[in-house]
This record gives C-alpha cells, structure tokens and sequence, in this order.
C-alpha cells in the first residue's frame, strides 16, 4: 500500500508542476544563419533548380489529351462469380506506367486490383470510376463487351 501512495505521489506531483513557457527572440529567427558563412544555395536558387519535366506532353507544350482508345469491360469468367473491370488495348505505354495508373485506380475505388498480360484489372464494377481516371491521364475510355 505504501508503493501504490509514494506512485500516486509522485503522479501528483507531476500534474502540479507549472511548465515554464521559453522566451522567443524577437526578430527575424534566422539572423543567426547570417554569420555562417558559406552555405549551400537553397531550392529557389536558379543554379541548382532542376528543370521541371510535366507529365506526358505534346511538343507545342500543351497537355496530350489524345493518348488513344482503351477498352473497359466489366468480366466475371473463371473469378468464381466474382466481377472485375479491365482496361485493356493501352497502345504506347509501358508497364510502369500501367502499374502507376492501376494504383490510382484501386486507391480511388477503394478496391484491390492488379496489372496483368498489359491489361489493368480492378476488383468490382468500377466503370464509371476507371473511365474517369483514364480520361484525366488523357486517354478515350470506351465502355466495350456487354
């Protein structure tokens, strides 16, 4: 019984404890850094920005919003019943950037899916979920099969 006061307290007398707030500086914090000397340039130094690459553009600069046709269908066969949707007929791209938008897909759709034989699969019909991901990367979704 003893241990169980001298623990309560010591708890108590932690709550107690008044903390003491540290002053801030006035003035400009980084007035120190001044004195150093030599330092490196920062990210907003035009020596050492790298140029900035856009994804997948034209060579006018606009943004290429005609990368061709992909097929959406909706497939149950040999899934045990179970349907996915497949985006296939993807002409020009490679497989990491299939695998780049398949993660878009399942993290919009909250579903799991897969890059398989170059077509991207998605668990459950997401139709209308591929189709705009697809549209935005700059692709012509068409809705295909039955």
């Amino acid at each position: 019984m003893r241990e169980l006061r001298g623990v309560r307290g010591w708890m108590a007398g932690m709550s107690n404890k008044k903390e003491s707030k540290a002053a801030i500086p006035a003035g400009n914090p980084f007035e120190a850094l001044a004195g150093l000397g030599n330092l490196p340039a920062g990210p907003d130094h035009p020596q050492n920005s790298a140029p900035v690459v856009s994804a997948k553009t034209s060579q006018r600069g606009q943004k290429n919003t005609n990368r061709g046709r992909v097929d959406i269908v909706r497939q149950t066969a040999h899934r045990g019943g179970k349907g996915v949707t497949v985006a296939r007929n993807f002409v020009g791209i490679g497989l990491p950037e299939k695998q780049e938008l398949a993660k878009l897909m399942q993290k919009a759709c909250g579903v799991g899916g897969t890059v398989k034989d170059g077509c991207i699969e998605i668990q459950g019909d997401k139709r209308e979920e591929m189709k705009r991901i697809l549209a935005e990367a700059g692709f012509k979704p068409v809705f295909a099969g039955g």
